[in-house]
């Protein structure tokens, strides 16, 4: 894994948020509460609902990231980000206990240097957690604290034959394989993608990827158990012992 830090309660105005750093990476991650939910989500039986948005700031590669929807549309990989985002935290919330509410996340890519939308999922969840703290010392939730469980996501792949754990850009553009994989602190998978780049995988590079993958995982829900656990402000992944 490269250097990770998480800072919690990063932007002032936000319901909750938080800074990620992984290596060069670097992602804001704030939450918006909303006091109503989609009509969808009353018909189904009401509780909250949480949705994500995603951008990549102009400045956040070294040359100009145009900003997604100026055409009036965002990119088709935007909307499979930002639908990726808002599934991952659902899978580890009762929707049923936010009370009729839709939690907002917003993630943008400050600087870009590879595995932007694993970092965004690690640091939305964290910033969600922030939400829902503050939430809880206000008295907001009446039945139940809804969060069950950690989740984090990493990128793996095989670079030169070998498999590869949280991979920069320089490594990523070259990868032979590229999977993304979602994790809940329970050890359990909510996503997998994963795609030959440039040669079909096997089996066990597939099974020493997923083993990769789960040590990474590991080591950003401790990052996160440690920051709300302590109600630290901030978490370096220097903090932990390796797993």
């Amino acid at each position: 894994m490269r250097p990770v830090r998480i800072e919690r309660g990063y932007a002032k105005f936000a319901a909750g948020s938080a800074l990620i750093d992984v290596g060069d990476t670097r992602v804001l991650c704030a939450v918006s509460i909303e006091e109503r939910v989609p009509r969808f989500v009353q018909l189904e039986g009401g509780g909250g609902w949480i949705t994500a948005e995603y951008a990549m700031l102009p400045g956040s590669t070294p040359e100009r990231s145009q900003r997604d929807g100026r055409q009036g549309s965002v990119s088709g990989r935007t909307q499979e980000i930002q639908r990726l985002i808002g599934r991952s935290i659902r899978a580890v919330v009762d929707k049923s206990l936010l009370g009729e509410r839709t939690f907002w996340l917003d993630c943008d890519v400050l600087q870009a240097d590879g595995g932007t939308r694993c970092a965004s999922i690690t640091g939305a969840f964290a910033a969600f957690m922030d939400a829902c703290e503050k939430l809880r010392g206000q008295g907001g939730f009446r039945d139940g604290f809804p969060v069950k469980d950690y989740i984090a996501a990493v990128s793996v792949g095989v670079v030169s034959g070998k498999p590869v754990l949280d991979l920069p850009y320089k490594e990523d553009s070259a990868a032979e394989v590229d999977m993304n994989v979602v994790m809940t602190g329970s050890g359990a998978f909510v996503e997998i993608q994963g795609s030959a780049e440039a040669a079909p995988f096997t089996r066990r590079q597939m099974n020493e990827m997923l083993n990769l993958a789960a040590k990474g995982n590991r080591l950003l829900i401790d990052m996160q158990r440690k920051m709300f656990l302590e109600n630290a402000n901030a978490v370096h992944s220097s903090d932990l012992q390796p797993a």
